[in-house]
């Protein structure tokens, strides 16, 4: 009886401890999403293969920028098109572009735009006067035709830290 009472309470004791890290690493990794500013990599995909031919499906792409802090604006720098091979195609911004708390904005790359193939993407700068929330930033890709349809996100990939 006396070994189920000391296995018991070594299992409690190394229960509490695990707890006690989680909550700590948790508690000093709270503040690491917050931010004053980054560029962010965007995959925009203007077409996918299929098939064992290898047929273009071409897609439409829209860049979402969200901004998830509830307190303050953030300001977009730039989201400027790349094509695959790495040449710009378009600045969608020629002037910064404020959102206030949790507002939200898109661009679109149309269907018919197939200048940046399957390797396209874009660059976003933002920046804030405050520490805020990261905004999430995505590529929302989206093709129908008849009765079928593909639809997929790619999440931003933060590339630089703008914390001056």
């Amino acid at each position: 009886m006396e070994s189920k009472t000391a296995v018991y309470f070594i299992i409690k004791r190394v229960v509490l401890v695990v707890f006690i890290f989680l909550f700590f690493v948790g508690y000093t990794n709270a503040g690491e999403s917050l931010s004053k500013g980054e560029s962010v990599y965007v995959s925009i995909y203007s077409n996918v293969y299929s098939g064992v031919k290898l047929h273009a499906l071409e897609l439409s792409g829209m860049l979402s920028i969200r901004n998830t802090d509830p307190k303050y604006s953030i300001s977009i720098q730039k989201a400027d098109y790349y094509d695959s091979k790495g040449e710009l195609l378009e600045r969608y911004i020629t002037q910064p572009l404020k959102l206030k708390a949790l507002e939200s904005t898109h661009f679109l790359v149309k269907v018919s735009d197939k200048r940046g193939g399957p390797g396209a993407n874009f660059i976003v700068k933002w920046q804030s006067d405050n520490k805020v929330n990261q905004p999430i930033i995505e590529g929302v890709m989206l093709s129908t035709r008849a009765q079928q349809g593909i639809s997929f996100i790619c999440p931003g990939k933060i590339i630089s830290e703008h914390n001056e």
